[in-house]
């Protein structure tokens, strides 16, 4: 299970590579709170999503928090405390500044990487090796960045099949990365019933996920693209993560 937190950052959002929305996705205020369980009825934990404006080196920027951590019986056999932070232009999207701390049963990291964008080049300090990298780069999206990016392009005129592909800055590596579009579903959730639309990353297989292609999306089809359920194949059992609290939302949230 210790990549599981990590992955939620790294899938839950889709978009397509297309001209912007005239109406912005989200904006300063926003809060998402999700329900992390294990094969659908034990409680595995918690995800925060959270955005504000910020200033960084005297530019106005939007800062986002993403927050996770385990609880209950799933705590005592593996403990999840992560911590993942960006700063990113409020117009590209491009980000400035991106820090990382987890804490996976006892597997630890510590990382902060600055993206100089004129150089094309992002720098690392890892304050858990104590070692310091550049990596060169180009139109790349860090873990939380890419979370917002996509979701503010327009993904109203795909088809089922057509996958989407974005290069994610990741551990001082870039990482190509793909979603793939399911198709639309009415999902019955607990705010109501809502239109959705369903993606399926295309992922490495690992020591966690049994096969590419084990992780499914639901995201409402409306002007927010907010990512409302999550369902994962772990190699033992399934994880899912469900959309449980929201504010600030930059949109009417359409419910049925």
């Amino acid at each position: 299970m210790k990549k599981y937190i990590l992955l939620f950052f790294t899938f839950f959002f889709c978009a397509a590579l297309s001209s912007q929305e005239k109406s912005k996705a989200f904006k300063s205020g926003e809060r998402l709170r999700y329900k992390m369980s294990y094969s659908g009825f034990l409680r595995a934990g918690t995800a925060i999503l959270e955005v504000d404006e910020k200033e960084l080196n005297g530019k106005k920027v939007f800062h986002t928090k993403g927050s996770g951590w385990t609880s209950g019986m799933i705590k005592w056999f593996f403990e999840v405390d992560d911590k993942y932070e960006s700063y990113f232009d409020k117009d590209t999207i491009k980000p400035y500044l991106f820090k990382r701390k987890i804490n996976e049963g006892g597997y630890k990291k510590h990382r902060i990487t600055s993206f100089n964008h004129v150089s094309n080049r992002a720098y690392t300090q890892d304050f858990t090796l104590q070692k310091d990298t550049s990596v060169a780069f180009l139109n790349v999206q860090d873990m939380l960045s890419s979370f917002y990016y996509l979701r503010g392009r327009d993904v109203k005129s795909m088809k089922k099949g057509e996958e989407i592909a974005i290069d994610m800055f990741m551990d001082s590596q870039v990482y190509p990365f793909k979603l793939r579009f399911l198709g639309r579903e009415l999902l019955k959730t607990k705010f109501g019933k809502i239109n959705t639309m369903i993606f399926r990353p295309l992922v490495q297989s690992g020591r966690i996920f049994k096969a590419q292609e084990s992780v499914t999306l639901w995201i409402t089809d409306d002007a927010n693209k907010i990512p409302i359920k999550m369902k994962a194949d772990l190699a033992v059992g399934s994880l899912r993560a469900d959309l449980e609290q929201y504010k600030g939302l930059a949109n009417p949230f359409i419910k049925k």
